[in-house]
């Protein structure tokens, strides 16, 4: 398979493949319909990217903790993991005196600065967990972002786009680098990322 594009979207055949080729431990379920789809961005006030939507439609990847039940899990973990990156930049903020370039000073006080990077952090692109703390951007609009590994402001590419992502974490030929100048960039999130 080649790069994620809007000229080459993920196809329901390709989903298929990149599901096929996960190890035997994960089950996949039978895809999500669209009413599915549609319920659960409207549910968590987001929406999919192209090709994650397609991947679901696809079949749903279960077993283990790492992917996110979209069609039946429990409300409160998919909503730590919704906002696992968010609470990972205020952690930082709190405990590793991180504070964006782009913000206003950083108050002396903490609790002052966690509220300020609230406000800020309330208009960052939402990121949607793929696998574990695997995450690709809630776009619609945008095909063949990279697949980000977030853990607090750890934040570090983990495949050019979802086919590359599989590629890295479950097998297959790696065909990309960290600094492989394919990677898209993501509002905010790409901060962490040089």
């Amino acid at each position: 398979m080649t790069s994620i594009s809007p000229e080459n979207p993920l196809t329901p055949d390709g989903a298929q493949a990149l599901l096929g080729g996960l190890p035997t431990r994960f089950e996949i379920e039978r895809g999500m319909s669209e009413r599915e789809l549609d319920g659960v961005e409207a549910r968590w006030g987001f929406r999919f990217a192209p090709e994650h939507r397609t991947l679901l439609g696809a079949g749903l990847p279960t077993g283990g903790r790492g992917w996110p039940d979209w069609r039946d899990g429990d409300a409160e973990d998919l909503a730590e993991r919704l906002v696992w990156p968010v609470q990972g930049v205020l952690f930082d903020v709190e405990c590793n005196d991180f504070w964006h370039e782009d913000w206003d000073p950083r108050p002396a006080d903490v609790p002052d600065a966690l509220e300020v990077a609230r406000t800020y952090l309330a208009e960052v692109p939402m990121m949607v967990p793929v696998y574990s703390h695997r995450y690709l951007l809630a776009d619609p609009d945008r095909t063949g972002t990279p697949v980000l590994s977030m853990y607090q402001t750890d934040i570090i590419h983990y495949g050019v786009d979802l086919i590359d992502y599989f590629r890295n974490e479950f097998g297959g030929p790696v065909l990309t680098t960290p600094d492989d100048d394919r990677y898209a960039a993501i509002p905010f999130w790409s901060y962490f990322l040089h």
